[in-house]
């Protein structure tokens, strides 16, 4: 493919990683980073060109594709400002909180003709993608259930949940969109039952810890996910697809694949602890996709509208949380959209 120079904008944790995914694409070029917080030695240690602000890449003429890692409440502007400079657009989730200002961002991208990939990586984990091709195979017949368990090493400080939009919008919105991707099917109603069992400036922040949700999907076919802010063992992420024909399981990843067997027991290793490690594979893989769809040798699957569309299931959850009752998902959209 012919060489793409890419901007960043955003260059903490999530944004570093990037950074290290993209130097070793061949083709791919960073031409400038920007981040009010930059750490000036890394970007130089990279031999980086830092640039003031958002608004020196967009208007940049060399600079083909944008990466968006800012803080999300401001992903939905510079979105929209990326697809009004001609620019192909990743950007991590959420777009947006409010799906009023989400469409507003796809109408722009739409109205540029540019590309939007959202970072919903899990999509692109080699178990969980292993999962999705037996079950478009046929192997395991008729989907009846998707079984989702997603739970953090640790909790996030409060101040973080207050902005984050909370469990649902926040976490769970990566499991949202699993059970879509992987069942095929939209989600049409929604159950959520919560708890604060962990830390209770979680609650005082007015958000759950711990959380069941049950999914109606449009082919009949059920959902759970079972999340919690904090497992002791590590990070916990399992998968199950149950059908007619039988069931596929994805267990969770380990430092290595060793038991060990004892006249004393069995040991096993904890799951990997963190998610930068257990995904690491996936965020590498989620990038090779969207440069292969802006150089037209194929097509971007996390788009915005699966961004939109988990947003609302998460809206959703959350009204039913609060009113204790399940909740359509097409009442939501009536409630936004008027449709």
């Amino acid at each position: 493919m012919k060489s793409i120079n890419v901007g960043i904008i955003g260059a903490g944790r999530i944004g570093k990683l990037h950074c290290d995914n993209l130097i070793l694409i061949p083709g791919v070029n960073i031409a400038a980073i920007t981040d009010p917080y930059m750490d000036i030695c890394w970007a130089h240690s990279h031999q980086f060109n830092v640039v003031p602000d958002a608004g020196a890449i967009f208007s940049d003429p060399d600079i083909d594709a944008v990466f968006i890692l800012s803080p999300s409440t401001l992903h939905a502007e510079q979105i929209i400002q990326a697809a009004r400079a001609g620019k192909h657009i990743f950007c991590e989730k959420p777009i947006a909180l409010d799906p009023l200002r989400i469409q507003e961002a796809l109408d722009a991208v739409a109205s540029a003709g540019v590309n939007l990939q959202i970072g919903f990586n899990r999509r692109f984990d080699p178990n969980f993608r292993y999962l999705k091709d037996v079950h478009e195979a046929g192997q395991i017949g008729d989907l009846y259930m998707v079984k989702i368990i997603a739970r953090d090493p640790s909790p996030p400080p409060a101040e973080y949940v207050r902005d984050s939009g909370g469990i649902f919008l926040d976490m769970t919105i990566h499991d949202f969109d699993m059970v879509r991707y992987l069942s095929g099917s939209e989600v049409t109603e929604v159950y959520a039952a919560g708890a604060v069992l962990i830390d209770p400036a979680i609650g005082e922040a007015g958000d759950v810890d711990t959380a069941i949700t049950t999914l109606t999907l449009e082919n009949g076919a059920l959902a759970v996910i079972d999340n919690s802010r904090e497992a002791v063992y590590g990070y916990d992420q399992r998968i199950e697809l149950f059908g007619s024909k039988g069931s596929i399981t994805a267990e969770n990843n380990t430092a290595t694949r060793s038991t060990m067997m004892t006249a004393g027991g069995t040991l096993s290793e904890r799951p990997l602890d963190f998610f930068l490690e257990r995904y690491q594979d996936s965020f590498r893989l989620e990038v090779n996709e969207y440069f292969a769809a802006i150089s037209g040798n194929g097509r971007i699957t996390a788009d915005g509208e699966s961004g939109l569309v988990s947003i609302l299931i998460g809206l959703a959850a959350k009204k039913s949380l609060a009113d204790n009752r399940p909740v359509k998902v097409a009442e939501i959209r009536q409630e936004y959209f008027g449709k």
